[in-house]
């Protein structure tokens, strides 16, 4: 970036990128400004070969407690749909290639909700809640909620959460399924860091085929998803890192990837 970001913070620990959103009298909601600063920094992430995996993240009160309505309420029809309002910038977060980890401590809702699910997982604290109130402001989730929630926690509680506006805990949200892992909030960065650092050691080739094969399985049918998984399979093998990660497992030694 060609600037200080105004709205969040980053910095990298070892080949993680960490970017922690920075609104904390708003309680980290997100406008405009802060999604494009957010962008811009996981696409120049993506294109930093000394980057493997990158977590997104707030602080313990909110992850992002939801979209910046004090700027919404004024938008017309007009505004929000000749201006490209929400995919102008939020969907090119759909084109990050490496992996994306959520680390929700307090407040993900709304905004913040949908935020979380872009990621590729969610590792939640326990004081974690996740909801999408839209429905109280007269309108509906925008940035995928209504899409993504239903395939992270089947249509019910899709349905509940988005009719009623209630919040899901960090519990429940674990046996629904939106969540990978609930820690003790004191150590979130702990665990995500350590995620992020075991999928940095693997091949990165190899990552982000995952990333891109799960995802087909997210959004397409088995038939093709299998299909596109089996000829990604087939390429690896052209991979340098397919012959050292098999040759030190054959030899009984740490595979030295080299992400090529």
């Amino acid at each position: 970036m060609s600037h200080t970001p105004e709205f969040i913070q980053v910095r990298t620990e070892g080949r993680v990128g960490i970017v922690t959103i920075h609104r904390p009298k708003q309680l980290n909601a997100l406008n405009d400004q802060l999604i494009d600063e957010l962008v811009a920094t996981l696409q120049a992430f993506d294109a930093d070969d000394n980057i493997g995996c990158t977590i997104v993240t707030g602080n313990e009160k909110a992850f992002a407690a939801g979209a910046d309505i004090g700027a919404m309420a004024s938008y017309t029809f007009a505004d929000v749909y000749k201006t490209e309002y929400i995919t102008r910038n939020w969907d090119a977060i759909r084109g990050i290639r490496k992996p994306i980890i959520a680390a929700v401590s307090g407040f993900a809702l709304g905004g913040g909700c949908e935020l979380a699910m872009l990621c590729d997982f969610i590792i939640a604290a326990d004081n974690a809640k996740f909801g999408q109130p839209e429905i109280k402001l007269g309108i509906i989730p925008g940035a995928g909620g209504t899409q993504r929630l239903p395939r992270a926690v089947g249509k019910a509680k899709a349905m509940d959460m988005v009719l009623t506006g209630r919040m899901m805990n960090a519990e429940e949200a674990e046996r629904a399924g939106l969540v990978s892992r609930v820690v003790p909030l004191d150590k979130l960065m702990d665990e995500a860091l350590g995620a992020a650092l075991t999928i940095c050691n693997y091949s990165l080739p190899s990552v982000m085929a995952a990333k891109e094969t799960v995802n087909r399985a997210f959004e397409g049918g088995l038939s093709d998803g299998v299909m596109f998984e089996r000829r990604l399979f087939h390429a690896l093998f052209a991979t340098a890192d397919q012959k050292e990660g098999m040759a030190a497992f054959v030899e009984k030694r740490a595979p030295n990837f080299q992400h090529l």
